[in-house]
């Protein structure tokens, strides 16, 4: 009676699709249950079904081959770009700023990952693919280990007469190492320097507020006599600060208006002055005095509102080319676009799903939002265009053979860094012809996981058949001792490097320790143990460029010593 419930869920080594489809949704479904468990406030997370997944395959469930090797893929692909597309707008901007050195510490932490590797490849008799695996898994990366089989499988198609170890057994067998790895060193870290996480939020708070450039708005009142009579075009060119003037209003009239360049300025005219607040306060003490007049600030005529970028008329245009003043009377005073705060320069280009601050009366307002768009039913709807377009650009140019001398065959982006880095420009430049880079965030978030679990699953689910015998065969618990040398020597040298040489806030190493490693667990870890978001932005700022390197480094590996 229950023979169909017992072939659908009892394991087979001949699975038909709606078996290998139970098979990936119990690897996802116990992976997610167990990765929700924690133990002193540490959770495997989605990486938990992996480990599900070799429970799996160890037991006898199996995945058909071609299904296996598409979600194996396609899951890859979607985590890969979701990251591109949700770090990308931060990334290259954070390189005019500390950016840089949080960059060159976590590439560097790859390079010296790579070199231990090396030379415990050529001390230890431990194949390279074997060794690749447990380099990848000690570091915590996925994408590193994809880019491996990847160019394993370009190099079995080339000498079919050649076998070659799965590294996905070594990295499973040493991912844990890595996890709690990083974990430990945080905590360590914390102990040993005595370190006072409400301190470094201070010192924390201290440097941003001296390193960046807030936009604030202050009222001004028009004292010097130069500027009397004189247009606000012929004041901003004469005081050269680059600031907004969002409203005014004229001496002894509570009418407030939002002005043109050549409206005049009058004896004791007040003004809204709006910018960074050094270019503000610069501005102001040349035109005259901060005021305290209430008037400025009335709502009856003049309003503020937000409006966002969804017209695809607006789009890659200019704010100088839209002249909104000029046509219906209203003024942008910033653009807010993935989170970053920018101030409404003529030069600025939209993108879509730009958030636009504007200042005007209410008719202009309403006429602009139909011109820009507004609409935010829009932006909560999946763009399958933007989305599956860019995935092809991505595959595309992962796809794209590069030729190396003395390597046996061509280089390739691969799955793993291709789409991260068509996602990374998609985001730089805001799209590609029809092709947007805005998803929301709960998509963004949505894709990853998705993409992660499925990977997980095909990986572990595979790895789990022989997982036993290689685990007796490759000397597992070698691995992990090889395995605590690539985790430990880069960390370690991280930390003394990033705190007595380039004195490094302590939040935003343990984001540093978090992304160079790639690892969500400890970036999940820290962030609670530490009950601060600062090191969600170190580990944003470099996770796209250690991921490139470390695909790059598990290709070079594999390629020159396999």
């Amino acid at each position: 009676m229950f023979e169909w419930f017992y072939r659908l869920f009892l394991p087979t080594e001949n699975p038909d699709v709606t078996q290998s489809l139970v098979t990936i949704m119990l690897a996802v479904g116990g992976g997610i249950l167990l990765g929700r468990i924690k133990i002193f406030k540490v959770s495997l997370g989605v990486s938990a079904v992996m480990f599900v997944g070799l429970v799996l395959g160890h037991y006898g469930y199996r995945i058909n081959t071609e299904i296996l090797h598409f979600i194996r893929d396609f899951g890859l692909i979607l985590f890969v770009y979701g990251i591109g597309i949700q770090v990308g707008p931060s990334f290259f901007s954070s390189f005019k700023k500390e950016g840089l050195k949080l960059n060159f510490l976590a590439v560097s932490t790859v390079i010296l990952g790579g070199i231990v590797t090396y030379v415990l490849f050529r001390t230890t008799g431990l194949g390279m693919e074997n060794m690749v695996g447990v380099m990848s898994g000690s570091v915590t990366n996925t994408p590193g280990l994809g880019a491996a089989k990847s160019t394993l499988q370009e190099i079995q198609l080339q000498f079919p007469e050649k076998s070659f170890a799965d590294p996905a057994i070594a990295y499973a067998i040493t991912y844990p190492l890595g996890v709690f790895g990083i974990i430990l060193i945080i905590i360590l870290s914390k102990l040993i320097f005595k370190i006072d996480p409400d301190k470094e939020m201070r010192k924390f708070r201290l440097m941003k507020i001296k390193s960046e450039e807030p936009l604030i708005a202050k009222k001004c009142r028009i004292t010097n006599p130069d500027y009397f009579g004189k247009s606000i075009f012929q004041t901003l060119k004469e005081v050269g600060h680059e600031v907004l003037i969002t409203r005014l209003k004229h001496s002894k009239n509570d009418a407030v208006f939002s002005p043109a360049l050549d409206s005049q300025l009058l004896e004791k005219d007040v003004m809204m002055v709006f910018g960074v607040e050094k270019e503000v306060d610069a501005f102001i003490q040349k035109i005259g005095r901060e005021s305290s007049d209430l008037f400025i600030e009335t709502t009856s005529d003049i309003q503020t509102k937000n409006i966002f970028v969804t017209n695809p008329k607006a789009i890659h245009k200019k704010l100088s080319e839209l002249d909104l003043y000029n046509k219906y009377e209203l003024k942008v005073t910033r653009v807010i676009r993935a989170g970053k705060e920018m101030l409404a320069r003529p030069s600025l280009e939209l993108f879509y799903g730009d958030k636009m601050f504007v200042v005007g009366t209410k008719e202009a307002i309403d006429e602009v939002a139909v011109i820009i768009g507004n609409s935010e039913k829009k932006l909560m709807e999946p763009d399958f265009l933007s989305l599956f377009g860019g995935l092809l650009i991505g595959v595309i140019l992962g796809s794209v053979p590069i030729m190396i001398p003395s390597l046996p065959v061509p280089i390739k982006l691969g799955f793993a860094a291709g789409p991260l880095i068509a996602a990374l420009l998609i985001s730089r430049y805001g799209g590609i012809g029809v092709i947007h880079s805005y998803i929301n965030n709960g998509a963004i978030f949505f894709m990853k996981d998705l993409g992660i679990c499925l990977f997980f699953a095909a990986v572990g689910v595979y790895a789990g058949e022989g997982f036993s015998a290689n685990f007796i065969q490759y000397n597992g618990w070698m691995m992990m001792y090889y395995g605590m040398f690539i985790t430990f020597v880069p960390l370690i040298t991280l930390v003394l490097v990033g705190t007595f040489v380039f004195k490094l806030n302590f939040l935003q190493l343990t984001g540093l320790m978090s992304g160079t490693y790639t690892d969500p667990a400890a970036l999940s870890f820290s962030t609670a143990y530490l009950d601060s978001d600062v090191p969600i932005q170190s580990y944003a700022t470099v996770y796209p460029l250690v991921t490139i390197f470390r695909i790059f480094i598990a290709q070079l590996l594999i390629l020159m010593f396999v």
